[in-house]
């Protein structure tokens, strides 16, 4: 996972991509809610529970990069597949592009679990 990341952004960069996941997460978790209160099938209810529980990875910052190219996917998917204005999915692409590309931050939990780690060596040598 280290690999995909150059570091966890720190300071006001890391509140702004905290920002960015957190919106596009929100939203990928509001459109899920809306489709299945409208129509409300096995097959529509399951991939709406599957979209809505990759909105709520991103928001907390866990497998950031597989659920931002998840996102990605999808919304190129909904972006061929309607006729309406594809403004709000190409937005919603662009977020998770980004977010897929710079990464979760370091508020979330990919910065926890595979952040750099400080391992202090004792180079005194114990007396007995």
């Amino acid at each position: 996972m280290r690999r995909l990341f150059s570091s966890f952004a720190r300071g006001w960069p890391g509140v702004g991509l905290l920002v960015l996941r957190v919106a596009a997460g929100s939203s990928l978790i509001a459109h899920a809610i809306l489709v299945v209160g409208n129509t409300l099938t096995f097959g529509t209810g399951f991939f709406q529970l599957f979209i809505a529980t990759a909105g709520l990875l991103l928001i907390i910052g866990l497998w950031t990069p597989v659920v931002a190219t998840v996102m990605v996917l999808f919304e190129l998917w909904r972006i061929i597949s309607r006729n309406g204005d594809p403004a709000s999915d190409l937005l919603l692409c662009a977020l998770a592009f980004a977010i897929a590309l710079l990464g979760p931050g370091a508020w979330s939990v990919d910065a926890r679990l595979f952040g750099w780690k400080r391992i202090e060596i004792d180079t005194q040598k114990s007396k007995r």
